[in-house]
C-alpha cells in the first residue's frame, strides 16, 4: 500500500456540505461492504483518495447511508427491499442528488435499473467507467513503471458484465496502467460467476461436487497471474477465499482496480 493510502483521508459528508448551502456534484455511494468489510474498506479508501487527488466535487452520506436493499430483494424479501429503497430515495431527494458513483456492481445495478420503478431517477455511474474517462481525458495521470509489469487476470463481475455490458472500461484501465491482462478462458459475457450473487453470499453452500468460487479461482490460476483484479466486493471475498483454499494467498494478490490505480497515480 502506498504511503498516501496509509495516512488519514478527508472525506466530505453530505449533511455537512449541504448545511453550508453547497450541493456536491456527485454522491459517492460507499455501500455496505465499503463501510463495514475490513478488506473492502481499503477499496473505498483508495477510490476516495483518487477522487480527492482529482479534485472531484463529491460527498458521502456517512451514517445516513443505508443498504440499497439489493440482498433483501435477491433473497425474496420484496417488502424489505421497497422499504429500504424508499428510505434512500427520500434521502437522495432531500439532498437534491443527481449523480451517484458506486464501487459495488450490485449497488450500481439496483440504483440504476430498479430504483426508477419506485421513482428514484438518478445518473448512476460505475467507478470503472468514471476512472476510464478520467484516464482518457488526461485528468488522471499514472506512472506505468510503478506497475512493474505484473501479470493480471481480470474477473468480470456478473452485475457489471452480463447485467450492464461494462467490459471495455476495466480492460482499458489495466492496459493504461501498463499491465498485461491474461484473459481467462471464460471471460466477458461467458465469465463464470464468483458464486456469491443472488444473495448466495449469505447462504450455506448447497450439495454438489465443487463450490463455484473454487471453480472460478481455478480459472484464474490457469493464467498464472501475479494479481487477480476484481471490481466487486462479493467477487473479492470469494476469490480471496479461493486463493486461501488453494494456498496461494501469499504469492498471488487479489486487488481491486481502484487499488491498482491508487498505487500508480502520479
Amino acid at each position: 500500500m502506498s504511503e498516501a493510502l496509509k495516512s488519514k483521508i478527508e472525506v466530505p459528508v453530505m449533511a455537512d456540505v449541504f448545511a453550508t448551502g453547497k450541493k456536491p456534484e456527485y454522491l459517492f455511494w460507499v455501500g455496505c461492504a465499503g463501510a463495514f468489510d475490513n478488506r473492502y474498506m481499503k477499496v473505498a479508501k483508495a477510490f476516495a483518495h483518487i477522487l480527492n487527488k482529482l479534485g472531484i466535487d463529491y460527498a458521502v452520506l456517512g451514517k445516513e447511508e443505508s443498504c440499497t436493499g439489493d440482498p433483501a430483494r435477491r433473497a425474496g424479501n420484496e417488502m424489505l427491499y421497497q422499504m429500504q429503497a424508499m428510505t434512500n430515495i427520500e434521502l437522495f431527494n432531500m439532498y437534491e442528488i443527481k449523480k451517484i458513483i458506486t464501487i459495488c456492481p450490485h449497488c450500481f445495478n439496483i440504483l440504476k435499473n430498479e430504483y426508477p420503478d419506485l421513482g428514484g431517477n438518478y445518473e448512476v455511474i460505475n467507478y470503472l467507467e468514471f476512472l476510464a474517462e478520467m484516464l482518457k481525458s488526461g485528468k488522471l495521470k499514472i506512472d506505468k513503471s510503478k506497475s512493474q509489469d505484473k501479470k493480471v487476470t481480470y474477473h468480470d463481475p456478473c452485475y457489471l458484465g452480463r447485467a450492464n455490458d461494462i467490459y471495455e472500461a476495466p480492460r482499458y484501465i489495466i492496459n493504461a496502467l501498463g499491465l498485461k491482462n491474461n484473459e481467462m478462458n471464460r471471460s466477458k459475457s461467458f465469465a463464470l460467476c464468483c458464486g456469491a450473487g443472488g444473495a448466495q453470499m449469505f447462504k450455506d453452500c448447497e450439495p454438489g461436487d465443487k463450490e463455484v468460487f473454487i471453480e472460478r479461482t481455478e480459472d484464474a490460476l490457469k493464467t498464472n497471474p501475479d494479481v487477480i483484479a476484481t471490481a466487486c466486493p462479493f467477487c473479492m471475498t470469494m476469490l480471496t477465499d479461493g486463493l486461501k483454499y488453494k494456498n496461494k494467498e501469499e504469492e498471488i494478490k487479489n486487488l481491486d482496480i481502484a487499488e491498482l490505480i491508487a498505487e500508480a497515480m502520479v
